[in-house]
């Protein structure tokens, strides 16, 4: 063979090789990218921009929210409070003629009890829930205020009618006279998923009518501001915290404001946000529509919200306890007591129990129990799952209201009668004030109270000397009232300022 044949079999030889190589590259690739389940395009002047995709995920659904913000921003309303600071308060410890109030001379301290014009106290949101004018809103936007308007998308203007507060919720429910209005659709916030579109619906620094989007950042927080009174601690062991967090800009003024879902259905009422300055810093807080549903129902039936009770006292469960214990889960709510003659202990929860389901439904932390236990009556029969022992139980509850039995709870004649409903103060608000007994003013609406100047908050200490230590008191201090000259010389503080205040008040009846 010369030299010249020899080279062309070289080179062949070469071409073959490179060929194979080439060919096994490409196959090596191919496959690999088949186990990969990822379709790569090709990179044309036409794809350049197209992403992977990958077979695996579910494609996200479009970010257009133009649909739910038409659907929402009528319904979301502008609340406008007024209040009445009366002239006849003076210093609750300083003032030298409080004894005297309570003494022979009290229809004397009348004469400085003489109200105020009704100044502004604040603004913030509500929601249309009802064509016929009902609208949901928080308790803390419409506290203190002796005058409730309410301005609608369209510029229109009412007065509103305070229906009932819950403030164990931070709910309260308006009435405006107006038909045909445009309500919102109640949503399904159980179903919201973190992760999910959401847009806050309010009047933030009254600019009407703002609309903000965001995410669902998490459920069921408990961030412990609901229930607490002037001396930050806690009021009540009925409030309930399950707020859905969201990063959606909400600021002052969207209190009461509508949270809904890409579909414009409402899923939470905005109502705080966390922040140190007192404005948006990057998360929100709303209160879940199937807290807000059961709510306004009450109030709208009941005139007062049918809490039911399972009677236990509870913690979130940590590592450290579960440790201590010997708690093989983390997740449910830890039993520390069970209120005598109550429901849990009728049904046989005992202490040291960790309830983790009701109703079928898994709870895993105290605010989600808070959470479905909130939309139960009195009477109602829930199914309890709870962990003994490391092993799971099921065991059957009736459910009872404050009371311990399961009667239906209504606001008294008296009390609705004057604008008001009442509820003794706790022992911590005794001790914080250095008082004995008092009734706490929980919600007012326009009656004789709100006509003189008394505002949500006051604590009512005696009525024509004598003491007021509970709701049956205040009925009696009515009915011997209408007996004799129709008046009631009452006497209070307010919380907050640690004022005293005297009010007279005419019975019409």
């Amino acid at each position: 063979m010369n030299l010249s044949n020899k080279t062309k079999t070289i080179a062949l030889f070469s071409a073959i090789v490179i060929v194979v190589s080439a060919a096994t590259s490409y196959a090596t690739t191919y496959i690999s990218n088949k186990k990969r389940a990822v379709e790569f395009q090709p990179t044309t002047e036409q794809t350049l921009s197209t992403p992977a995709r990958f077979a695996s995920a579910t494609p996200a659904l479009e970010t257009d929210f133009t649909v739910a913000a038409d659907l929402t921003v009528h319904a979301v309303v502008h609340v406008k409070t007024k209040g009445i600071i009366s002239a006849g308060q003076q210093n609750f410890f300083d003032d030298p003629l409080f004894d005297f109030f309570f003494g022979p001379q009290q229809q004397q301290q009348q004469r400085n009890n003489t109200p105020k014009e009704a100044v502004p106290l604040g603004a913030g949101s509500g929601v249309i829930i009802s064509d016929d004018g009902y609208i949901v809103t928080n308790n803390h936007v419409i506290k203190d205020a002796s005058q409730i308007d309410v301005t609608l998308n369209d510029k229109r203007s009412f007065t509103a009618k305070l229906i009932g507060t819950d403030p164990s919720t931070d709910i309260a429910l308006l009435k405006i006279d107006a038909k045909n209005l445009q309500p919102i659709t109640f949503g399904n916030s159980d179903a919201l998923k973190v992760g999910e579109w959401v847009l806050a619906v309010g009047n933030p620094f009254n600019l009407t009518s703002t609309v903000t989007a965001g995410i669902v950042s998490a459920k069921a927080r408990n961030i412990g501001i609901i229930g607490q009174n002037n001396f930050s601690q806690g009021q009540t062991n009925l409030s309930i915290e399950s707020f859905i967090q969201t990063d959606a800009a909400i600021n002052p003024g969207n209190s009461g404001g509508a949270l809904v879902n890409t579909r414009g259905e409402l899923v939470g009422i905005n109502t705080a946000i966390a922040s140190q300055t007192g404005a948006y810093n990057g998360y929100g807080f709303a209160i879940p529509s199937s807290i807000v549903s059961k709510v306004v129902t009450d109030l709208r039936k009941h005139g007062a919200v049918q809490r039911a009770l399972l009677g236990v006292q509870i913690q979130d469960l940590t590592t450290e306890i579960a440790k201590e214990k010997d708690i093989k889960t983390l997740e449910g709510a830890l039993v520390g007591d069970v209120s005598s003659d109550g429901a849990a202990e009728k049904a046989g929860v005992k202490k040291n129990d960790v309830i983790n389901e009701i109703n079928g439904v898994k709870v895993k932390s105290v605010a989600e129990l808070q959470e479905q236990i909130g939309r139960y009556s009195p009477g109602d029969k829930v199914t309890v799952g709870i962990v003994r022992d490391n092993k799971q139980l099921k065991l059957n509850a009736q459910l009872m209201n404050a009371d311990g039995n399961t009667d239906l709870v209504t606001a008294s004649t008296e009390e609705a009668d004057l604008g008001a409903t009442l509820k003794p103060i706790d022992t911590k608000v005794k001790r914080a004030l250095g008082i004995d007994y008092g009734l706490s003013v929980e919600s007012i609406t326009k009656g004789e109270l709100a006509a003189v100047g008394i505002r949500q908050g006051f604590i009512i200490l005696k009525i024509n000397n004598e003491p007021m230590e509970t709701v049956k008191d205040f009925k009696n201090a009515c009915n011997t009232a209408l007996k004799k000259d129709k008046k009631l010389y009452i006497a209070g503080v307010y919380p907050t300022t640690g004022k005293v205040a005297y009010y007279e008040v005419k019975l019409e009846k």
